[in-house]
């Protein structure tokens, strides 16, 4: 399986990029899911898996989002 960690420490490193990875969760018939990493423009790092692309996008939108409303208070 592929990994979005390198020594524990994610590999998207670079401001605005995403990476995603795919993987089955069980040992025979386990369901998909996405692990899915956000690097910020100001640094920080989003983290979240979901069992489609569009859901970790719309979570990642979502912490966006909250975090202009944090910034701008």
């Amino acid at each position: 399986m592929q990994s979005l960690n390198r020594n524990g420490v994610s590999i998207t490193q670079t401001p605005g990029e995403e990476k995603f990875v795919k993987f089955r969760s069980g040992a025979f018939r386990g369901r998909t899911f996405y692990q899915y990493d956000y690097r910020h423009t100001d640094g920080e790092l989003f983290s979240t898996v979901a069992k489609t692309l569009a859901e970790c996008r719309r979570r990642r939108n979502e912490w966006i989002e909250k975090k202009k409303r944090s910034n701008n208070q």
